[in-house]
């Protein structure tokens, strides 16, 4: 099986491609640039493209030429290639060109991983017999663009036994492969709820009912359900991200409505239907209370990432493989931010890893933070590690 060693001699070229997508960020939908490259590189190796699958996607094929039973097994391995809408702050030679655009999670070295790996499969179709399709995925940040791919037909069109996705995590070290069992990340779901009552003058309340008391009873209500109502041994989170009432030059005055939104995290569907049922129940009630009236709104956006047990597996013995049993962790605990792959996942088996970048230059340094940078010296791992996956999965 493929070691990072194997791997170096393509670790100058993924550090220049990841630090050029880096320089040149594009947001989801939006990555004609980012795309353009991955597709004329994967062409340059021999490998079938085809492009403009959601929007961006790209998809590259590319079949083994060693024979085996498993010879007419296909299996999908995901990169994500958008960036985020905020300022960059890591002062780094090659930092973002593009103002209030930044890779500030890590998807420009997903990519140049990925092409690392393509390329040197492409170099080695000997030593795996089946198909593999490289899914170069847009807007996984909250736009759904591996939504996008499956309807518009990715796995009808590059049809898989099973697909992976990859994902690099500040803190843990350098080049560690984890595979997580079950849960690796929650929901992402979004709610919205406007309470409307009758605004009055602050000095006479009697006279109107008040919507910002109903909405300040819904807030402190929200610990209650995951507090009282969630089994302590899940996990789940209701939070409140904007409130908009009033006027600050008008404080003598209690407005007519109060509108709040916020997220809510789950690891399962029976929990995450829990928050959804009660947190509508609860601003009715609260609304009821108060005499005013609730517009509660739950959106859901992205499903929990679980990977499948069998995927896992496979996983963990091509880690081991790649990187040995020293770096390989067949265990991770959940993390509570969402991901998008769990599209692919509701559609396909497979499993979902973690990629060691160890501890970030910078404190503050994590994903999401205007200092965040993606650690180079991770590439060759990543890259080997999707290499063992082909070979452990099309032996």
């Amino acid at each position: 099986m493929p070691t990072p060693e194997d791997l170096s001699p393509l670790a100058e070229d993924m550090t220049a491609w990841r630090r050029d997508f880096h320089r040149h960020p594009e947001l989801g939908f939006e990555e004609a640039r980012t795309a353009g490259i991955v597709a004329d590189l994967l062409r340059q190796w021999g490998i079938t493209v085809e492009a403009g699958i959601g929007v961006t996607g790209v998809v590259g094929t590319l079949t083994g030429s060693r024979g085996s039973s498993g010879g007419n097994r296909a299996i999908g391995l995901r990169a994500d290639m958008d960036a985020l809408a905020m300022p960059e702050m890591t002062g780094a030679a090659y930092a973002s060109t593009v103002p209030n655009t930044m890779h500030a999670c890590g998807h420009d070295g997903h990519t140049a991983t990925l092409l690392g790996a393509a390329r040197w499969l492409a170099a080695n179709r000997d030593r795996f017999g089946g198909t593999v399709h490289f899914i170069f995925q847009p807007a996984e940040e909250s736009l759904g663009g591996a939504a996008r791919m499956v309807k518009e037909g990715l796995f009808d069109r590059f049809p898989v036994d099973a697909v992976y996705g990859m994902h690099n995590l500040p803190g843990l070290p350098v080049g560690t492969i984890a595979v997580p069992k079950g849960a690796v990340l929650a929901s992402s779901d979004t709610w919205e709820v406007t309470f409307r009552g009758a605004g009055v003058h602050g000095a006479r309340p009697h006279l109107g009912t008040d919507a910002p008391l109903a909405a300040a009873q819904f807030i402190a209500a929200l610990p209650m359900i995951v507090a009282r109502e969630i089994d302590p041994l899940q996990a789940a989170v209701l939070s409140v991200g904007h409130m908009a009432a009033g006027a600050r030059r008008a404080p003598n005055v209690i407005p007519s409505e109060v509108f709040l939104c916020g997220t809510a995290r789950a690891f399962n569907e029976a929990v995450r239907s829990h928050l959804e049922a009660r947190l509508v129940e609860v601003a009715n009630g609260i609304a009821a209370t108060c005499r005013v009236q609730a517009e509660p709104r739950y959106i859901r956006r992205i499903s929990p990432t679980i990977n499948r047990a069998e995927q896992a597996a496979v996983a963990v013995r091509a880690a081991r493989s790649a990187v040995g049993d020293a770096m390989t962790l067949d265990d991770h605990p959940p993390l509570t931010p969402g991901e998008d792959f769990s599209e692919f996942l509701a559609a396909r088996p497979g499993a979902y890893v973690w990629l060691g970048t160890g501890d970030p230059a910078h404190p503050e340094g994590f994903h999401h933070n205007p200092h965040f940078d993606f650690n180079d010296a991770a590439l060759p791992h990543g890259a080997a590690f999707w290499c063992a996956l082909v070979e452990q999965e099309l032996a």
